[in-house]
């Protein structure tokens, strides 16, 4: 005889699925909410990473949201505040209240400590920083005493910190008895009596070598510990250059104070990269999660300065109406200059900027690049002229218009790739981040150099 019970969430969804964000893992979810069944809810959710919690959070509904975060409550891991957009962190965290919030505080690392309560502001951080324990307090209230970005807020307080005298036996018991160790943790780092590091030794060197071996005798001498002020951008370069996997952070004494590991240092070359990309496109973030006030204000500044330049571009335009209106084909081939100048910039730009940024385009090598741009331009350049000129010569039957085009395509095509890798340099000389605001000038050159160099050899050519 067949049963009539219906299967459960968790039987309807194949065991693979459980973990890991799917959109049938997320419907499920939505009709357990919305039916009340609470524990298919807690069964399909609690087993989840901290991170598959948080796009799970982020998928859905606020109303839904609201429901999800009060029946994982008693359970829910600190961690997933930590991977939260800043929109829906701050619902969750309106929603928990500083007692909760203050209990998940607790339990965080030191670095993830640090980052949450950086996110709120003024009166909050500072009621939620009185809310925490006496140990957790200080090192919050430490970690936010450092300039944002640098090593300092970077560093986690946990590590491994043993002198050169000790012998392996020893370590490996303290590493057994200790109750205040890390969780995880890549070195152990060896310090001479002033708590400076000197070496460092890796567990699994430590467990191959015999227990009366003294720690002097197999550490790895070569520690390049950061200076606590170090800009976290530099810290990531640094761990990216030497293969590291944790890099010890020291006081301006060269006393050990915390350790940066790789995780970290990952999230950081992530949030670099997405920083770069956005200020590209003139987006201050990605506002995916937040209202649609915000979101077009947020974007209305650099829209208002593509405007002033894009009414430059137009007063070139002006300048050469009467040229415009005896050959009416100007107004028809003008945007294609532009446009390919404005591309090929853009290409240039885009690498120019990359190089920068991971310290590959420098003083050094500047005038070389600049060249090699330049050349990549003028070869473009000459190439696309010949198409673009054939195509209007054929189009509008006069061998002139095709040379003026043709020759502006040269022009234009070599003063964006110039252009591409000159105002990024430029900006770094001056002191401004070329991430910010690059675009906007290499457009106005393109455009204004397209315009100037197709109509004024119109004007000079064909009139």
């Amino acid at each position: 005889m067949e049963s009539d019970r219906k299967p459960n969430a968790l039987e309807e969804l194949p065991a693979d699925d459980v973990y890991g964000l799917k959109p049938e893992l997320v419907r499920i979810i939505r009709e357990a909410l919305e039916q009340g069944r609470i524990d298919d809810v807690r069964a399909l959710a609690l087993p989840m990473h901290y991170s598959d919690a948080a796009d799970l959070l982020e998928h859905l509904e606020a109303e839904e949201r609201r429901q999800l975060v009060e029946v994982l409550r008693p359970d829910l891991e600190p961690e997933v505040l930590t991977a939260l957009d800043p929109a829906v962190r701050d619902e969750v965290i309106a929603q928990l209240g500083f007692a909760d919030l203050a209990a998940a505080v607790n339990e965080l690392e030191s670095d993830d400590a640090v980052w949450l309560v950086d996110q709120l502001e003024g009166d909050e951080q500072r009621r939620l920083i009185e809310a925490l324990e006496p140990e957790k307090r200080a090192i919050v209230e430490q970690g936010l005493a450092y300039p944002e970005y640098t090593a300092g807020r970077l560093m986690k307080r946990e590590l491994v910190a043993v002198p050169s005298y000790w012998t392996v036996g020893e370590t490996i018991d303290h590493l057994r008895d200790t109750i205040h160790l890390p969780e995880d943790f890549y070195d152990i780092f060896v310090v001479d009596p002033r708590h400076r590091p000197i070496g460092r030794v890796t567990p699994a060197r430590l467990l191959r070598s015999k227990r009366p071996v003294r720690l002097r005798d197999i550490i790895d001498g070569e520690v390049r510990p950061v200076p606590v002020t170090m800009d976290q951008e530099e810290v990531a370069y640094r761990v990216r250059q030497r293969d590291l996997v944790s890099v010890p952070v020291v006081d301006a004494a060269g006393r050990l104070l915390g350790v940066i590991t790789v995780d970290d240092v990952v999230d950081v070359i992530d949030e670099e990269a997405a920083d770069d990309m956005l200020r590209l496109a003139g987006v201050a973030e990605p506002g995916l999660y937040h209202a649609i006030i915000d979101t077009t204000r947020s974007r209305f500044t650099w829209l208002a300065i593509n405007l002033a330049t894009a009414f430059l571009a137009s007063m070139v335009i002006g300048m050469f109406s009467e040229t415009i209106e005896r050959v009416v084909a100007l107004a028809v081939l003008m945007p294609i200059v532009a446009s390919m100048g404005g591309n090929a910039g853009t290409q240039t730009l885009t690498v120019a900027v990359r190089a920068l940024a991971m310290k590959e385009l420098t003083p050094t090598n500047a005038l070389r690049v600049i060249g090699k741009e330049g050349v990549v331009g003028l070869a473009n350049g000459c190439a696309f002229a010949v198409l673009t000129g054939l195509a209007a010569w054929a189009w509008f039957g006069s061998v002139a218009i095709g040379a003026v085009i043709g020759a502006a395509m040269v022009i234009n095509m070599l003063c964006a790739g110039l252009a591409g890798t000159l105002i990024p340099l430029g900006l770094e000389r001056m002191g401004v981040d070329p991430a910010v605001s690059s675009s906007v000038f290499l457009t106005t050159v393109t455009d204004v150099v397209g315009f100037l160099a197709f109509l004024g050899l119109a004007a000079a050519f064909l009139l």
